[in-house]
């Protein structure tokens, strides 16, 4: 698991190797990751949008934002959390996720709450270093 927390706002991934949805032969495998987001601050925030930087094994680099995730935009009192779980392909056999939510603060200022850096790996795979 990877957990990092920005101004009150935890954020813990757990990433998740899919055999059953990936296609090695086809260049494609996938993952999906889910999100916890524990609002330890003393403010009600709701999460209006995600910026992802997706970067495969080959160092190629996909931005990806946009409002809410899978569809919502929760709104979370102090002590609430939210968990969702949702799926990133990559055409190499692992890579990096990073990036942080937009949230609003009831008084109207927004924040960013980092998303930690997680690694997309195959499991039980043999790395050879050069």
């Amino acid at each position: 698991m990877y957990r990092e927390t920005t101004d009150g706002i935890e954020v813990t991934v757990r990433p998740d190797f899919l055999d059953e949805e990936s296609e090695p032969d086809d260049g494609r495998w996938f993952w999906a990751y889910t999100v916890v987001i524990a609002n330890h601050s003393e403010e009600t925030v709701q999460l209006e949008s995600r910026y992802w930087r997706i970067t495969n094994a080959l160092g190629a680099v996909e931005e990806v934002s946009g409002p809410g995730v899978i569809g919502e935009q929760p709104v979370l009192s102090p002590g609430d959390s939210f968990q969702y779980t949702s799926g990133c392909p990559l055409n190499t056999p692992s890579g990096t996720m990073v990036g942080h939510y937009v949230m609003r603060r009831r008084s109207g200022e927004r924040m960013r709450a980092r998303v930690p850096a997680f690694s997309l790996d195959v499991p039980n795979v043999v790395r050879t270093i050069n």
